[in-house]
């Protein structure tokens, strides 16, 4: 599949002398979605600012659609829609009157009928006459989404937007984003919500400091790097681990009497039976077993500790 968004090699150093962007490089491909995972300060907003006409790169250069995002910028942008973390519309203008505004901004000519549609895949199309201060704030997130939308463009970029919202609100703003990928949108997600990009994400990438960490498929990445934990609950508690059990590094906890033993989850060899079997050699007696495969969240910490 084509790549509808290409970055090469971009930096961006502001005058103060900090580096906002570090030679960054990234391919997205027609009708994904990428989860871009960062913390505060990491370079997301930077990164699709400059894709997005906003800010100026230093160096490097970013294409959307083969059009260059500088030297084609009207092309390039009547591409891209973007849906900032911020909500700001004008609270006297109804629904449908700001999707037709933002049309025109865009040279396109009113489309009832494509935005009606836009309207009732977001379930706004019973609101389109009441003025958006009217609205709740989740159905002014959908506003922005629609307003994104109403150009037709091939890539839209969602920054936290379900920043603020209730978990309800969240999981319902995950089926608008699985429907907009199933009508050919390329999605580019910044989430300070892990399990956000756990749920709807095709591929993760993780930046950090201005550097594009990685990007992986969400399934390879847990495959990889994920770990699973076996947690051994014992009969009796421990004065200490018993010299026979040290070479499994098994952390202990004396409130729960658990022992905790983490490996591989692709391992070729878990270590489990030799473990059981030593714990039975120390004459440790079992309460209760169970095994937890780590999460996209635990790898996620996992990478940016690893580079602090």
């Amino acid at each position: 599949m084509a790549a509808i968004l290409s970055v090469q090699n971009l930096s961006k150093q502001y005058d103060g002398g900090f580096q906002a962007l570090k030679n960054v490089n990234l391919e997205i491909d027609e009708g994904e979605i990428l989860a871009l995972l960062g913390p505060n300060g990491a370079g997301k907003t930077t990164l699709i600012s400059i894709i997005c006409g906003l800010v100026k790169a230093s160096s490097g250069s970013a294409r959307v659609g083969g059009f260059d995002v500088v030297g084609d910028f009207r092309q390039a942008r009547s591409l891209i829609g973007l849906v900032p973390q911020e909500i700001a519309l004008e609270p006297f203008q109804t629904v449908i009157d700001a999707l037709r505004f933002t049309r025109g901004l865009f040279g396109k000519r009113n489309d009832p009928a494509l935005l009606k549609s836009i309207l009732e895949k977001l379930s706004l199309w019973d609101k389109r006459d009441a003025k958006t201060m009217e609205l709740s704030g989740g159905m002014k997130r959908r506003v922005l989404i629609a307003k994104a939308l109403c150009h037709e463009p091939r890539v839209l970029f969602l920054d936290e937007p379900t920043a603020g919202v209730d978990v309800e609100l969240r999981k319902e703003m995950w089926d608008v984003v699985r429907q907009l990928k199933a009508d050919g949108v390329t999605i580019i997600l910044t989430t300070h919500y892990i399990e956000e990009a756990e749920a709807i994400a095709d591929r993760v990438g993780v930046i950090r400091d201005g550097e594009l960490l990685l990007v992986e498929k969400k399934e390879t990445l847990m495959q990889r790097m994920g770990k699973r934990q076996m947690r051994v609950e014992l009969m009796q508690p421990l004065d200490a681990i018993p010299d026979g059990l040290s070479r499994y590094n098994l952390d202990y906890s004396a409130d729960t009497q658990t022992l905790v033993y983490t490996y591989e989850a692709n391992g070729e060899r878990t270590g489990i039976a030799s473990l059981f079997a030593d714990l039975s050699k120390a004459g440790l007696i079992l309460r209760d077993v169970e095994t937890r495969q780590s999460s996209l969240e635990d790898i996620f910490v996992g990478l940016v500790e690893d580079k602090s």
